[in-house]
């Protein structure tokens, strides 16, 4: 097992011989030694981006402000994004610098190239669902540390696998659930488990939905795009503009419609919301042991049940009475937070959701919280505690086996749309009960010559 490697080593050893020839009369800038509040270049993580679509280049801007971190490489198979990237990077450190100009930042087709860098410490993964767990295990291998973006997996198979590298190879690894590290969900999800509401009996998320098989018609591959690297490990098929928007994005998963590709909602958005009833439940090492879609004709929505006994459903948009049981003191045209969750106890309901909104019944519930909440992207933090603990090698906020047991949870819902029947599951041993075709879809081949 390759050993942690020390972010500050390599450039110290450097540093320091090369201080035994500073006898030249150089002149050092203050910020390169530390002053002003800034990190000296020995102590920075130096990272590199893999993907830059939309969420690629809003961590790249927020990478950009950290004063401890330094983008050294960005790797995309689209043409325009990792110049632009790349552009970005070069032109934001050009702008801190007194000359004014800073060439510093390469780009890379293809990932190999990037982690195969003996000087990157640590690696943002912004692609596709598909190349998730592919590019986590590589950059573990390559003694990376990682950042993955939500879903951290495709299949429940590939979150097992992507655990186990990562342990395996000592390696930080952060989930992109970001809410793992905001005031609000903290305080909600701390005095739920803390039983505030007392006996928690029903718990609300809004976004169901899911995707299916479609075959769209093969149209010309751009030059400026390399389409087998895009596809990677899944399989192949021709080239549709539907599946990726080229040059500046315009939206965030434009393919997440093909099952090849991902989820669905389920996965690419709900997921933030599975990973807050997780925690606020105390089912981050485990999960629920049935999922019944509402083709089963038992519940008018999707629906999860926890070993506990609580129900989790997830609803279109609001709660309706003539569906749903409203709680005391609940608004019924009070839409459900997206990426949050509405729980409900014997003694009273929190809904939390992005952005500082936190609201209970009784309003004393949440007395303590500050009114004044300064808001902030979640991200920010997100990123600060990744830092932290590639540092101290702690476990991060949202460390890869949490991140998965929450991915998983949207993968259970996916199933059962695609099944059309309940599912009885064993979170213990990952699989279904008596369900062969279920558990088919734990797993899927990867395409040559892509292997976990």
């Amino acid at each position: 097992m390759r050993p942690p490697r020390d972010v500050n080593k390599n450039r110290r050893t450097f540093l320091k011989s090369a201080g035994a020839a500073a006898m030249a009369p150089w002149i050092i800038p203050a910020s390169a030694l530390g002053a002003d509040g800034a990190t000296p270049p020995s102590d920075r993580i130096s990272l590199g981006l893999i993907g830059v679509g939309m969420v690629g280049q809003g961590h790249l801007r927020g990478f950009l402000h950290a004063n401890d971190a330094q983008v050294v490489a960005v790797c995309d198979v689209d043409r325009w994004r990792r110049e632009n990237a790349q552009a970005t990077t070069e032109q934001a450190y050009a702008d801190r610098r007194t000359s004014g100009t800073y060439h510093g930042c390469a780009a890379y087709n293809d990932l190999r190239e990037l982690l195969a860098r003996d000087d990157i410490d640590a690696v943002f993964i912004g692609t596709g669902d598909r190349w998730h767990a592919l590019a986590t295990v590589l950059a573990a291998k390559a003694g990376k540390d990682i950042y993955v973006e939500k879903p951290v997996s495709l299949t429940i198979a590939e979150a097992r696998t992507m655990v186990g590298v990562v342990r395996r190879y000592d390696r930080v690894c952060q989930s992109g659930l970001q809410q793992r590290s905001t005031r609000e969900f903290r305080l909600a999800c701390q005095l739920v488990r803390d039983g505030a509401l007392g006996k928690i009996e029903t718990v609300y998320v809004n976004g169901p939905g899911t995707n299916w098989e479609v075959n769209l018609p093969a149209e010309p591959v751009p030059d400026s795009l390399d389409w087998d690297l895009w596809l990677g490990p899944a399989p192949w098929r021709p080239f549709n503009h539907r599946f990726i928007h080229l040059g500046p994005p315009r939206n965030v998963v434009p393919w997440d419609f093909c099952r090849d590709f991902g989820g669905g909602n389920l996965t690419s958005g709900t997921v933030h919301a599975f990973d807050v009833v997780q925690w606020g439940l105390d089912m981050d090492g485990s999960g629920p042991i049935e999922v019944i879609p509402p083709a089963a004709g038992i519940y008018p929505d999707l629906t999860f049940k926890y070993p506990n006994g609580v129900p989790l459903h997830v609803v279109p948009g609001r709660l309706d009475p003539n569906r749903h049981t409203i709680p005391q003191g609940w608004d019924a045209s009070t839409p459900l937070q997206v990426f949050g969750a509405l729980f409900v106890g014997e003694r009273g309901w929190i809904h939390v959701g992005r952005e500082g909104y936190l609201q209970s019944f009784p309003a004393e519930v949440i007395k303590d919280y500050p009114s004044d909440y300064e808001r902030r992207i979640a991200g920010e933090s997100h990123h600060r505690n990744w830092f932290d603990a590639i540092r101290t090698r702690n476990r991060p906020a949202c460390d890869i086996a949490v991140g998965c047991q929450s991915t998983i949870v949207s993968h259970l819902g996916g199933i059962a749309y695609w099944t059309g029947r309940a599912l009885k599951w064993d979170p213990a041993n990952d699989q279904f009960l008596d369900d062969d075709e279920a558990n088919r879809m734990r797993s899927r081949a990867m395409r040559e010559p892509w292997r976990l």
